[in-house]
């Protein structure tokens, strides 16, 4: 086999592993932003729910305390 022959292979050689080593790194990078889109829906999810958990305890507790007030007589 020739020198250039050689060389030639090498190079394609080093060209198709650059090329995996690109398109490796790509499904790499898609994987992430995956599971950061994934995380980060999870998230607003558990606040929204801690949100509606709160908003409903804050009204249940304002209508304790009017109902309290109702029967200690400060409102009719």
């Amino acid at each position: 086999m020739s020198s250039r022959s050689f060389q030639g292979l090498k190079q394609q050689a080093e060209g198709a592993a650059k090329d995996a080593a690109n398109t490796f790194g790509q499904a790499a990078q898609d994987a992430v932003n995956q599971v950061t889109d994934a995380s980060q829906k999870a998230i607003d999810q558990a606040c929204k729910a801690a949100q509606d958990g709160v908003e409903k305890a804050t009204g249940q507790a304002a209508e304790a305390i009017s109902g309290l007030g109702k029967k200690c007589g400060f409102k009719k």
